[in-house]
């Protein structure tokens, strides 16, 4: 079985995002940049399943400009076989990003794609499942358990109500929720051999996409800062608080 892992690159998430002075997007300038983390677990997803014996092949592809190399690498020093790079200095939204995997899933013929189940610079949640539906393969998305069995996959989901496991049959779409498993660190050997895997360049014209930007940002602001607290000296006080200053009691 043939595994293909789309991966993202962002801004790291231990980072704290900083605003232009302009307010146009948010300043990317010396920020130290990762694998979306959401990411980062489908990339070890999928080398457990092939640890297991399930899979024969890892591929990871990311699509963006030459700075994605740096996190193609990554994926391919925690396991990953080979790597694919599709080249543009477009914006891609949502629905740009799935055709293009679309494309990818056409010429790779994956029995799996695994991807997290979004970004944590957009938050969208949306490319899994637009893929699953270019592709009409069936999904299993916000995943926190995956297993292999013959020609089917089951995905334990983490819903609103608890857990809902569904069996979907292969060739399947399936999107990574944290408690799924925890990614290992790339050794340094890992490291240095990941320096020799393959990894292909191709452009975005190639696969015959065309980004349409639909969506315009208007402004990018900090979150409001929090006023601060008070401290109150008994149950009266809070009470009265509550009912005469913020009003929310009566």
């Amino acid at each position: 079985m043939k595994i293909l892992v789309p991966i993202k690159r962002v801004v790291d998430y231990n980072v704290k995002v900083r605003v232009k002075s302009d307010n146009s997007a948010v300043d990317l300038d010396n920020v130290k940049m990762s694998i979306n983390p959401f990411c980062e677990i489908a990339v070890e997803e999928a080398v457990r399943l092939k640890e297991q014996g399930h899979a024969s092949e890892v591929i990871v592809v990311s699509i963006g400009t030459n700075a994605v190399q740096e996190q193609l690498r990554t994926a391919l020093a925690l396991g990953a076989d080979r790597a694919i790079h599709v080249e543009t200095d477009a914006h891609m939204e949502s629905l740009d990003v799935a055709k293009t995997l679309a494309k990818l899933v056409e010429q790779e013929q994956p029995q799996l794609v695994i991807l997290g189940k979004q970004s944590i610079d957009a938050d969208n949640n949306q490319t899994g499942q637009m893929l699953a539906a270019l592709c009409n393969y069936p999904q299993g998305t916000f995943a926190s358990n995956v297993a292999i069995s013959n020609e089917h996959v089951h995905v334990t989901r983490e819903v609103d109500g608890g857990l809902q496991t569904v069996q979907l049959t292969l060739p399947a779409i399936v999107t990574t929720d944290l408690r799924l498993n925890e990614p290992r660190y790339a050794s340094l050997p890992n490291i240095m051999k990941a320096k020799r895997k393959p990894l292909e360049s191709m452009s975005l014209d190639s696969l015959g996409i065309t980004p349409k930007q639909s969506l315009t940002v208007v402004k990018v602001e900090d979150p409001p800062v929090r006023s601060a607290g008070v401290k109150v000296a008994d149950v009266a006080e809070l009470m009265d608080k509550l009912k005469n200053e913020a009003k929310v009691i009566s």
